[in-house]
């Protein structure tokens, strides 16, 4: 935190306007203090890089970015940097997503300048602030969506497994007393159920999955 335990926020929005409201709102607070402005994902991550900051207050509609790709982004290289979305996105998805992507918080652009100073200083400390309007949703169980993994047969898991450590065709179908080209009409399905273009892109979606090692 820098001197005299001041919160040094970088605003990020591409709208003058916005940038200019909240510049007023942080002058309500002796506690915070502006570090910067930020009109794209480039200028956000060049300031970044600069340090000096201690929160990030970000729009998610940037130029630059695609929806919570730059808070990942942000995240990655800057770990324990809280991050506090401010939009006008008040769909509990998107909330949960960035959320998942490593922000602290997450507001809708209606809400009150005194409830946003206190979302400032909850996610500057480390803890999380969620839109009121939206944190009875985020608490509802949320059914899970199918993965295409899902519908794979014992047998093309089995097929999916050998393939991904290496084994070509011809040994794979020993080892499961089946004809090789039985073998290459399983890589195909799996290629077809996982959206795989090739068979590198299926050892990579194996991996990522945690299929294989």
């Amino acid at each position: 935190m820098s001197a005299g335990d001041r919160i040094r926020v970088l605003i990020a929005d591409d709208h003058a306007l916005v940038r200019e409201g909240l510049r007023k709102v942080l002058e309500l607070d002796d506690g915070i203090a502006l570090a910067g402005e930020a009109a794209s994902a480039t200028q956000v991550l060049e300031r970044l890089a600069q340090g000096g900051i201690d929160l990030l207050l970000l729009d998610l509609l940037m130029p630059g970015c695609n929806d919570v790709d730059l808070i990942e982004r942000v995240h990655r290289a800057h770990p324990d940097l809280p991050v506090l979305v401010l939009t006008m996105h008040a769909d509990p998805h998107i909330a949960r997503r960035a959320l998942e992507a490593g922000a602290g918080g997450y507001l809708t652009k209606d809400i009150s300048t005194e409830l946003l100073i206190d979302a400032m200083h909850q996610v500057a400390a480390g803890r999380s602030y969620v839109d009121p309007s939206l944190s009875a949703a985020l608490i509802r169980p949320q059914p899970r969506t199918p993965e295409p993994l899902d519908s794979l047969s014992p047998r093309e898991r089995q097929v999916l497994v050998a393939l991904v450590r290496g084994k070509s065709l011809v040994d794979t179908a020993a080892d499961l007393s089946v004809a090789p080209n039985t073998v290459s009409t399983y890589k195909t399905r799996l290629m077809d159920k996982l959206g795989q273009a090739s068979l590198s892109d299926l050892v990579r979606y194996a991996v990522r999955h945690g299929i294989v090692d």
